[in-house]
């Protein structure tokens, strides 16, 4: 059957044809960077179920996690830092169609904090990435984010964060100008949903108060708490990624949420205490949205889902569980106990023992 393509292909396109089959068929590979991250590995489930490529992820596992694997034979999983990339993937080098680069350092306060990770990372590291892909002739789609686009541009250099991703940006522009090299830019906006991280020096905004709510703890918010963000799920945010790679217009995308909400009005939406922390520095107060990035027109994307209702839906989710967690336990203390749905409530019933009767409220 294989034969019978490549005849086929000989047949309607010519010699020329043929070779270009038979390239398109070698390069039957996607690079993830920080697949086992939070957006990569979601990245990684998308193109799993669209594409038939096989996957090869490079994390350090500085934030990503062996928690967010899947579990599937076209997935395998490197360990390695983005600027050893030409030597972890020198024997694959031919086989790569395209390269994620998802894996840089990724927080605006601790990059002031770790600083030599920070440039290690995104400017060492990913100056390594662009390289690799410009050597072997390898489409790139590159995260940028909103950080650098604020307060027409000047943002750009409030933290090393900033900075370092904006200096790719320009890395970038030249390199096509230079050497004609093809990628595709997603600016980011606050990105959260499943397998974001909730706590530690990484942990995202919406993470760490999902993970005080379950504590019962007040949520903590940074000063003033005025400042305003375009959070956008996960969800949309590879929606958009995965369609840039496919039309591969060679442009600027940009995809955030209509929506803004202060972070003082997402921590009200959980319906806790509040705990105010002392301002930091790097702090925007604002998600800027833009037309125009280095003379290149920046297309925009807006997301379908609302944090507010992805809000809701994790608080009634977790009311749920803590429901279900309480009346299994009192289910165990009696062997006659049984766990009952009636009119929509769900009840423990004991003839032998009534004082194990319990019901939802």
């Amino acid at each position: 059957q294989a034969l019978q393509r490549r005849w086929y292909f000989v047949l309607r396109h010519g010699r020329v044809g043929h070779c270009q089959a038979i390239k398109s068929q070698m390069k039957n590979y996607i690079i993830v960077t920080g697949g086992a991250g939070f957006v990569g590995s979601n990245l990684i489930e998308c193109l799993l179920s669209k594409t038939n490529k096989k996957i090869l992820s490079i994390d350090n596992y500085s934030s990503g996690s062996k928690k967010n694997h899947l579990k599937n034979p076209r997935v395998k999983y490197l360990i390695s830092n983005t600027q050893d990339i030409s030597k972890i993937l020198s024997k694959y080098r031919n086989r790569i169609d395209s390269l994620f680069h998802f894996g840089e350092f990724s927080r605006i306060f601790q990059s002031f904090k770790k600083f030599d990770d920070c440039f290690k990372s995104n400017s060492i590291g990913s100056q390594a990435v662009f390289k690799f892909c410009l050597d072997n002739e390898i489409k790139l789609i590159y995260s940028a984010t909103s950080a650098s686009l604020g307060n027409n541009g000047k943002d750009k250099n409030l933290s090393p964060y900033a900075f370092t991703k904006s200096k790719n940006l320009e890395l970038l522009e030249n390199l096509k100008n230079w050497f004609n090299f093809k990628f595709e830019i997603v600016y980011f906006y606050n990105v959260y949903g499943p397998r974001h991280i909730k706590s530690g020096d990484m942990a995202t905004v919406i993470g760490i108060f999902e993970n005080q709510y379950k504590k019962n703890k007040p949520l903590t918010v940074v000063r003033p708490g005025s400042q305003s963000r375009r959070f956008t799920h996960i969800t949309d945010t590879i929606d958009a990624c995965y369609n840039a790679w496919i039309k591969n217009k060679c442009a600027h995308y940009s995809i955030s949420n209509k929506k803004s909400y202060s972070v003082k009005e997402v921590a009200m939406m959980f319906n806790s205490k509040i705990k105010l922390l002392k301002a930091r520095p790097g702090e925007r107060y604002a998600s800027s949205l833009t037309n125009m990035s280095l003379n290149n027109k920046i297309i925009r994307k807006y997301g379908k889902i609302d944090l507010k209702d992805y809000i809701t839906s994790f608080i009634k989710g977790w009311i749920i569980m803590k429901i279900k967690s309480s009346l299994k336990s009192l289910k165990k203390r009696d062997l006659n106990s049984k766990l009952v749905r009636r009119r929509g409530r769900v009840y423990i019933i004991n003839k032998t023992n009534p004082k194990f009767k319990a019901r939802q409220k």
